[in-house]
């Protein structure tokens, strides 16, 4: 019987290795029947891990620090996944940052992940968090790009794929992507309870090699077509939309990691971000948080040549 899993993650482009894997039975094939819920923001994501509601949680990997740090509830990330491929968007008629003066930035939540990454970019050019500018939580990313489209006094916000392409297809405007910024950045991940990661090791070992299995298929060109109809069959998203968000998320070095490793300098840069404007709370180091021996495991289960899921 297969071991029933749930997995929350929020219903973007980079949840594509996810659906690749519902949609050709791949977690099926290690034993694995998995079901996928999403939450409005981040902080229902860690009440929820926390209260037991689903198993793992993938989203950026600032969120588990904050569970751990903040909430006191024992955490172990296991997954990397990406640098966030994230870009500021803005109003059309914002051209310099210092125009973000008297503004609102709209965020999923205020004192986590890619929130800090505007703060610094807004610090860096001299603006001051709640003097020079207002912070206003909407929630995941389709929520943010509705409050932009709703009122223009919502200057800004940090936003991924597929809604940086709707943005900027619907008037809105783009300063790059926030690394640009920022320097390196860990933002994929994904988490669980210790405890719970600890009696299901092989479980958890499992859910990472199918998981890597269907990143293979994603990272494969010759898939390019099968995984459009994917994201639009699961996710409504316009097949160009799509389209471009597949060959994005195949870019070296801005989309999703091969491997799904930790970057450790990406993770560096994201705990001093929280450290800087986390509101006094001083983030461990990269161990305190990650279990690589997880990992470890799956690549030796991957190294037998049982890889589930067919390419081309």
């Amino acid at each position: 019987m297969a071991d029933h899993l749930v997995v929350n993650c929020n219903p973007t482009a980079k949840s594509l290795p996810l659906r690749v894997g519902l949609d050709l039975g791949v977690f099926v094939k290690r034993g694995i029947a998995l079901e996928v819920v999403s939450t409005d923001n981040s902080r229902a994501q860690r009440d929820g891990l926390a209260r037991g509601d689903f198993h793992i949680v993938h989203v950026a990997i600032d969120n588990a620090v904050a569970l751990r740090d903040v909430d006191g509830v024992d955490i172990v990330v296991f997954m990397g996944g990406d640098a966030g491929m994230n870009e500021l968007i803005v109003q059309p008629e914002i051209d310099d940052l210092a125009q973000m003066r008297g503004g609102r930035l709209v965020v999923d939540a205020p004192d986590t992940a890619f929130a800090f990454q505007a703060y610094r970019m807004f610090e860096d050019a001299g603006l001051k968090r709640g003097e020079d500018y207002a912070v206003v939580a909407v929630g995941r990313g389709e929520l943010r790009i509705k409050a932009m489209l709703d009122d223009r006094a919502n200057t800004a916000s940090v936003l991924n794929l597929p809604y940086t392409l709707e943005a900027k297809k619907l008037g809105l405007k783009s300063f790059g992507d926030t690394t640009d910024f920022i320097g390196p950045y860990q933002a994929g991940s994904a988490f669980a309870l210790r405890a719970w990661a600890e009696a299901n090791r092989d479980l958890v070992t499992r859910y990472i090699a199918a998981y890597i299995d269907c990143l293979d298929f994603v990272l494969d060109e010759a898939n390019h077509e099968a995984c459009v109809a994917i994201l639009t069959g699961q996710l409504g998203t316009e097949p160009d939309v799509a389209s471009e968000c597949v060959r994005l998320l195949r870019l070296d070095r801005y989309g999703l990691e091969p491997t799904a490793t930790i970057d450790e300098a990406g993770f560096v840069n994201t705990l001093e971000l929280r450290r800087h404007f986390g509101a006094g709370v001083t983030p461990g180091k990269p161990s305190d948080y990650v279990d690589s021996s997880y990992h470890r495991a799956t690549q030796k289960l991957r190294s037998d040549g049982n890889v589930l899921v067919e390419h081309g």
